[in-house]
């Protein structure tokens, strides 16, 4: 599947900031380009709303606080500004607010689809880790009980696979455990 095109191949930030605020659908921004973002399955809307009720029961009362794809986290790439969209993030620097975005979050996790895998296990990956508050990035499998966590280790990301309902996410530097079973809660897996 090739890439989608830019629908505005050379915008400004501002630009881009302000036609965001106005529009019904959400664009990612990629040093100037700009990118509608793709409709979400049945199976991706349930698994983020597991995840975001998940992430909120959990961190309720704590410093850090999760947001949902409509938090865009802003990266600096190669001299370029770029802004996503991931399916959940989690933030803990109390500075980084205000403003619409994050810059700085502690863990982004993102729900592969068929039209989204390429970019989010090469490109996001690529750029998330280069962010030096990132501890976790978790992609997550809709078709299947399925989830890779990268976590942050003294001088390397560790790789770890996870497979069946009986899984569970573990991330030690948010004191944090999300079982596959309540992530996949009411999700139908193809036969």
């Amino acid at each position: 599947m090739s890439a989608p095109a830019a629908i505005h191949p050379e915008m400004t930030i501002e630009e881009y900031l302000e036609a965001e605020i106005l529009s019904d659908i959400k664009h990612e921004y990629l040093g100037g380009a700009v990118y509608a973002m793709a409709g979400a399955s049945e199976a991706h809307n349930r698994i983020a709303a597991n995840l975001g009720g998940m992430l909120y029961a959990r961190l309720r009362g704590k410093s850090c606080e999760p947001f949902g794809s409509d938090m865009k986290v802003r990266l600096f790439p190669l001299d370029a500004t770029c802004f996503y969209y991931p399916d959940a993030m989690i933030a803990c620097d109390p500075t980084d607010s205000g403003h619409g975005w994050r810059e700085r979050p502690t863990a982004l996790f993102e729900i592969l689809s068929p039209d989204t895998r390429r970019v989010d296990e090469r490109e996001k990956r690529f750029i998330y880790r280069q962010l030096a508050s990132l501890q976790a990035y978790v992609r997550i499998e809709q078709d299947r009980p399925e989830v890779i966590v990268e976590r942050r280790s003294a001088d390397s990301w560790e790789v770890e696979h996870l497979s069946g309902l009986d899984a569970v996410v573990r991330l030690p530097a948010l004191d944090l455990e999300l079982p596959l079973a309540e992530l996949y809660e009411r999700v139908a897996f193809p036969a």
